[in-house]
């Protein structure tokens, strides 16, 4: 019998969101020596190098005074690193093998879990527990509202003062973090403040997800969903409609939790998207699946229609395009 996602209503304690803070599972046995630069890209290349020579030290365990402050001038070296590139060249692979060749105490999180968590233990807490790590990596960093840019910048220059190591990946580069999506100009002194945190290396090269494969899948019927749901174990099949409008009466940082046992997610009857807080929810539980490699089989629109032009032309392209790409793949999988 096939699960019903709408039913759940998980309970996500904050200590279970701190002992989460790791690799995703199909992360957890990347290393730098499993990464392969793209032949023609040299960027590749050039960041696996500067990394693996980041990870010698990390793997040291954590002295008193910070490592970047010992080797060099402290306006020369910055205690962060941020890899910028487009969808699919490898940067969270090289930021979870950063993470595995580091010493502990270390966390990993998406910029979206990050910010949920602070929310969970509030400021001064999250300050306090976060300090102790040695390294934290922030994978897909990027602001959406005002508030979110100054507690982020507020709590990275906290927790760099801690002597925390930072390591980040996004699509936008740190200056640029918000930018048309409200008025960054307003909040220039944050967006500063939170570039200068980091050293800024950036990754070149096409989306390997989609090398080779169609923009998107074939959509299933109704009734071939329903009965791959039934057929297959630990599989979900919930209406499209009624899944994202459970999703808002969840926070996102339950998403992960809401997924706990499926193998595999069926949708019936996916439809273009036209409310931009049902479209980011959407974004949010395609990160999750994609963390924990479900594969996903589903009918109605492709999924290259879910998110309509409008959307892909706003302020929150990034994230639907990532969402595309990561759920593209997953319906590829899907189809085995």
């Amino acid at each position: 019998m096939a699960i019903r996602l709408v039913g759940r209503q998980p309970d996500v304690s904050p200590d279970r969101l701190l002992s989460e803070c790791v690799p995703p599972p199909r992360f957890a046995d990347v290393r730098f020596a499993t990464y392969r630069p793209a032949a023609g890209e040299p960027s590749q290349a050039e960041v696996l190098g500067v990394l693996v020579e980041r990870g010698k030290v990390l793997a040291e365990p954590r002295r008193e005074k910070s490592w970047w402050r010992r080797k060099a001038p402290a306006e020369t070296l910055k205690p962060g690193i941020y890899l910028d590139g487009g969808f699919g060249v490898g940067k969270t692979h090289l930021l979870a093998s950063l993470w595995h060749v580091s010493a502990g105490p270390k966390m990993y999180c998406t910029f979206v879990e990050l910010t949920n968590l602070v929310g969970a233990l509030g400021m001064r807490n999250a300050v306090e527990a976060l300090s102790a790590y040695r390294l934290i990596c922030i994978d897909e960093f990027e602001l959406d509202d005002p508030g979110d840019t100054v507690l982020i910048s507020r709590l990275l220059r906290q927790l760099v003062d801690a002597g925390v190591q930072l390591a980040a990946t996004s699509n936008t580069l740190p200056d640029k973090l918000g930018e048309g999506r409200f008025q960054a100009v307003d909040f220039l002194r944050e967006i500063q403040a939170l570039a200068g945190h980091f050293d800024v290396r950036r990754i070149d090269g096409p989306d390997y997800r989609h090398r080779g494969l169609p923009v998107a899948p074939e959509p299933w019927t109704d009734a071939a969903v329903e009965q791959a749901a039934a057929a297959r174990p630990n599989t979900s099949c919930d209406h499209f409609v009624d899944l994202y409008h459970h999703l808002g009466e969840l926070h996102p940082s339950k998403y992960g939790a809401f997924l706990d046992g499926v193998e595999t997610i069926g949708i019936t009857d996916l439809r273009e998207l036209t409310d931009e807080n049902i479209a980011l929810r959407l974004v949010v539980l395609a990160d999750r699946m994609y963390d924990r490699d479900i594969p996903l089989i589903h009918s109605g629109l492709p999924l290259d229609r879910l998110f309509p032009a409008p959307m892909l032309k706003g302020g929150y392209r990034k994230k639907y395009l990532r969402a595309l790409s990561r759920l593209i793949a997953l319906a590829h999988a899907g189809m085995d």
